[in-house]
């Protein structure tokens, strides 16, 4: 990354000169709201989802009440900060809500769990839009020397909704009911409406470029199978499937065309002339690996909090605390001295090197690890996702046009959500083939001494698939 300063030129809109400090804080808690909701149903179901089963059946759709949450919520990411670029944050932000509010009372009242896999999916539609905006208004209010701490801030946000979604969604089952995991939305995102609907102006870049239509299309046709591709149970359906490597091939053709729309399109869903910006093509792989690294902790630690050393889901949940603390304090406390001091390449370069070290460490765990050595592990590992990811965004904001603030910020959103789908797939594989191949060795001299018959249920080969996506990968090995 050749720029290491943050704010090398002013790229703030005029429009938001006018606004007061007053008007600008109202407008981002709106947002920051907005986002809260979107991260945090992400993982609020997954403690709730037996108490779902039990209430309406359909176990075999389990998985996908996570999963149609987080395919329409990362399919749309992209198209959603394209359109904000066109027609403003505003109107956007708006759309957002309101389909996230409707979908989530249907949600809430759904009779079936078809019912409910359906307004999921169009609860993500609603997120997605949440999500894509909320990273780039603070670049339309804030000049650039302004920006960090509201990027830390609205990182903080995201960080503290993702991880205390699961006990959140317990308290308000046990408590109350799994109903109110989905009703508890609706006076919070409509506090967020009504701030968004008063005092953010309009926004809008004036131009009215004609719509990737054909563009937006053909990326739904590539991430779509591509996603359903990853989550479905593979034990029903394996690797080498007809259906899989059906899903994977129309996933392909899609990219292909996709890239050709692209290319010549006057204004394209993910312009390509963003990947010869070099601060963005830094930032792309690296948030898809951020991506994976973050989910792969919150899911799999979990597992092995629960099935190795034997803790409660409560206490689980309770370790995963100091992961959400360092996200907070790392991303407020990074963004105020880049603020200061204005440059950033150190803090992502820290940032990095501190998660790299937060895995080594993990690679000790085993059955006689502790819960504080856990809760360690996870403070060294928030302490570096807090100060490497807001930073990167302030980075890519800072190095492209103002123009396409939207579509570059939603990018790079869309590759990290792409990247915890595509991490809890490959690390569920590589959990399933590892805990496979010892359990087989551990459990042969006694399957060895028994008839056929009682020896076939010991057949680990019937191990659920752990590459499942969203929460449903929650429960992907059962032990």
């Amino acid at each position: 990354m050749a720029a290491t300063t943050a704010f090398p030129r002013a790229t703030r809109i005029d429009y938001a000169e006018t606004l007061d400090s007053r008007t600008k804080v109202i407008i981002m808690v709106g947002v920051l709201l907005g986002l809260f909701l979107s991260a945090l149903d992400q993982t609020i179901v997954s403690t709730a989802l037996p108490r779902i089963v039990s209430d309406l059946k359909g176990i075999e759709l389990l998985a996908w009440v996570s999963t149609a949450y987080l395919l329409t919520n990362t399919a749309m990411v992209p198209i959603y900060g394209k359109l904000s670029d066109i027609y403003g944050r505003k109107i956007v932000l708006i759309s957002g809500i309101i389909i996230f509010l409707i979908s989530s009372m249907l949600c809430g009242i759904a009779s079936s769990m078809l019912q409910l896999v359906i307004f999921r999916g169009l609860q993500g539609l609603g997120g997605a839009a949440l999500t894509s905006t909320a990273f780039a208004v603070p670049a339309d209010l804030y000049a650039p020397a302004e920006r960090p701490r509201l990027q830390g801030l609205t990182m903080a946000v995201f960080g503290l909704a993702s991880v205390v979604g699961p006990y959140l969604g317990g308290l308000l089952t046990d408590y109350l009911s799994w109903h109110w995991v989905f009703f508890v939305n609706l006076p919070v995102g409509l506090v967020a409406l009504t701030f968004i609907v008063l005092k953010m102006p309009k926004l809008d870049s004036g131009l009215r470029p004609r719509i990737d239509y054909f563009g937006a299309l053909f990326l739904l046709i590539t991430v779509v199978p591509f996603l359903i591709g990853l989550t479905l149970d593979k034990t029903r359906f394996g690797w080498s499937s007809p259906l899989i490597l059906g899903l994977f091939a129309l996933s392909a053709f899609g990219l292909v065309i996709f890239v050709l729309i692209e290319r010549r399109a006057p204004s394209p869903i993910l312009p390509f002339n963003l990947f010869r910006n070099r601060v963005f093509a830094l930032i792309i792989p690296m948030s898809v690996l951020i991506g994976a690294a973050f989910f792969a902790a919150v899911l799999f630690l979990s597992l092995y909090l629960i099935n190795v050393l034997g803790v409660t889901a409560t206490e689980a949940g309770t370790a995963l605390i100091p992961l959400m603390g360092g996200m907070v304090f790392s991303s407020i406390v990074s963004a105020a001295i880049v603020q200061r001091i204005g440059r950033y390449k150190p803090f992502i370069l820290l940032g990095l090197t501190l998660m790299a070290l937060a895995f080594l460490w993990m690679l000790q765990l085993d059955v006689s690890t502790t819960l504080w050595t856990v809760r360690g592990q996870m403070i060294v590992l928030g302490l570096g996702l807090g100060m490497s990811m807001p930073i990167l965004t302030l980075a890519l904001q800072n190095a492209v046009d103002p123009m396409d603030i939207g579509a570059a910020t939603s990018g790079r959103q869309f590759f990290q959500q792409l990247g915890q789908v595509v991490g809890s797939a490959v690390f569920g594989v590589i959990l399933t083939g590892t805990l496979t191949t010892a359990l087989t060795a551990n459990l042969a001299p006694i399957t060895a001494k028994l008839p056929p018959a009682q020896a076939a249920l010991f057949d680990v080969s019937k191990l659920r698939n752990g590459s499942g996506g969203g929460e449903g990968a929650g429960e992907a090995v059962d032990i």
